[in-house]
């Protein structure tokens, strides 16, 4: 049992009162039961050596496609790369959960959370191991690229695939190519040519005296 101390303020008066009762100890893990989750209590050693001795590294490349599953893979040196690297320990225990133990998937706001923080309702018990394959591994990743592909289209109009619209000429540009530039409309029109001079125009009234 423990002690609880609850205390009230008196708006007027401004005096505090304190009262104490008692009620059972509850700790976090007796609120919250992690038990059912088989990541429970469970070591990245031993998890990753029932998923080596079930599946074999050749399997666990092909569905997560880390290389540490790949290049020399051992489970000491996995585990080495795992503890440093949160997500793809994250990725090897989603698998562990939802493919070596069969579990239902979580719901959005328990997936959002760490594996081994994940509430796994009672009634979800593990099952059989998923069967997996090379071939499947490769059609799941062949559909994983397309998916990813299609996210990544540009938008229709601006894909490197369609030409791009010819820009209007500049207003000040002119024909380099020495050609008549009647059908430039952007092109300035020559201003019309001037008089001649008449010849007495060094006199001003030489027209008022004829």
């Amino acid at each position: 049992m423990i002690r609880v101390f609850t205390g009230s303020h008196d708006r007027y008066t401004g005096a505090m009162s304190t009262t104490a009762t008692f009620a059972p100890e509850q700790t976090m893990n007796d609120e919250i039961n992690y038990k059912n989750n088989p990541l429970h209590g469970v070591s990245l050693k031993n998890m990753l050596t029932e998923l080596v001795d079930h599946y074999g590294f050749e399997i666990l490349f092909a569905y997560l496609r880390i290389n540490c599953f790949k290049t020399n893979p051992s489970v000491e040196s996995s585990v080495k790369f795992l503890k440093h690297t949160d997500w793809a320990r994250e990725k090897v225990e989603n698998f562990y959960l939802y493919q070596f133990k069969s579990l239902p998937r979580a719901s959005d706001d328990q997936y959002d959370l760490s594996p081994r923080d994940r509430i796994i309702p009672d009634g979800d018990q593990p099952g059989e191991p998923a069967k997996l394959s090379i071939e499947d591994a490769e059609q799941l990743q062949a559909k994983r690229e397309k998916k990813a592909a299609s996210f990544g289209k540009p938008r229709q109009g601006y894909g490197p695939g369609k030409p791009r619209q010819e820009r209007a000429p500049s207003r000040t540009s002119r024909p380099s190519d020495g050609k008549s530039s009647a059908g430039n409309p952007y092109t300035a029109k020559p201003s019309a040519a001037k008089p001649a001079a008449s010849k007495d125009s060094g006199d001003p009234w030489s027209k008022w005296r004829k």
